[in-house]
């Protein structure tokens, strides 16, 4: 099978589990990992891509278990992680030559012709031979896929693929990894882009403090929830006391958050709850639910806030920009 499959797959740090009992499968599809900060979405990568050992349970890529055939695992994947894997000293032709070495590719013409064609996939033909540094933070992007294609790999991990592009960017990383599932391949993506999950993926799965908590298409997730979400914006602070059939969701840029099973019968007594608390409403709004709606709703204000601060990450991916 040219997938993943895990069952009960488990990493302890001590006292702390990281991924909890993770079962999932994912075969020609792009699967998208959501969650948290510190939810386990990077460790579960590892794991897979052979670069941790798990505490316990079991899981294959490609038909190879990750513990006893960790060789064969790596001979059929490609990982691009956060971190730009890009040398600026090369040109873009001289980087993915040495990736094609480095993965045993000998022979010179053979070697030449899989890095023109990896370079041609994610349309970087016309600056193979420019030097990586005048590269945009986009197509290094694109050069590290280019990186990762160069064996011809049957799944494919990439680790928040778009963090730190522009729109127009991740829009075309995006075409790229949507070319390379149509083609067969299995792609495990993790993202904290919302939108990008629910457009692009075929499958999410969401994961907080290490276990798996939904799964499905996004069709389905954003179905299941069986809401309308409201939008309420006003003068002053969410009221104490709110109608049967409204639940608080999140305050952002927008204003008050709620869900509701129907949205236009609970409007008319949210916005009464605010205007006895004294507060003018001056917007509101009902709509269907998006992954975002579901994403909250599942992982709630579980946002990674205690994770430490990564200086040597946050360094890297200022140098992208």
């Amino acid at each position: 099978m040219d997938g993943i499959i895990t069952d009960a797959l488990t990493k302890n740090y001590g006292s702390l589990c990281a991924v909890d009992g993770l079962t999932l499968k994912a075969e020609n599809e792009i699967y998208g990992l959501l969650g948290p900060n510190g939810s386990g979405k990077t460790t579960t990568v590892r794991m897979l891509t052979t670069l941790l050992s798990a505490t316990s349970g079991s899981a294959e890529v490609c038909g190879y278990d990750i513990e006893k055939e960790k060789s064969q695992v790596r001979s059929c994947i490609s990982y691009v992680p956060q971190d730009m894997a890009v040398d600026i000293r090369l040109t873009g032709r001289e980087n993915v030559d040495l990736f094609a070495k480095l993965y045993g590719i000998r022979d010179k013409a053979e070697r030449k012709r899989i890095v023109a064609d990896a370079l041609e996939v994610v349309n970087l033909t016309d600056r193979a031979d420019s030097m990586t540094k005048t590269y945009s933070g986009g197509m290094k992007r694109r050069l590290e896929l280019a990186q990762a294609l160069v064996h011809q790999p049957r799944v494919l991990f990439l680790d928040e693929p778009t963090i730190g592009l522009d729109v127009a960017s991740r829009r075309t990383i995006w075409e790229h990894i949507t070319k390379l599932k149509k083609s067969g391949m299995t792609i495990l993506v993790t993202t904290h882009q919302m939108e990008e999950a629910e457009r692009y993926c075929n499958r999410v799965g969401i994961i907080r403090r290490g276990k798996l908590i939904k799964e499905g298409t996004p069709a389905f997730l954003k179905a299941d929830l069986k809401k309308e979400i409201i939008t309420i914006r006003s003068d002053g602070s969410l009221p104490q006391s709110l109608p049967a059939g409204a639940t608080f969701i999140e305050t952002n840029e927008s204003g008050f958050i709620f869900s509701a099973d129907k949205g236009s019968n609970i409007m008319p007594e949210l916005t009464a709850a605010f205007e006895s608390a004294g507060s003018h409403v001056i917007y509101s709004s009902i709509r269907e639910p998006n992954l975002e709606d579901v994403y909250m709703q599942s992982c709630g204000d579980d946002r990674g806030d205690n994770i430490p601060f990564d200086d040597r990450q946050f360094r890297n991916l200022m140098t992208r920009r």
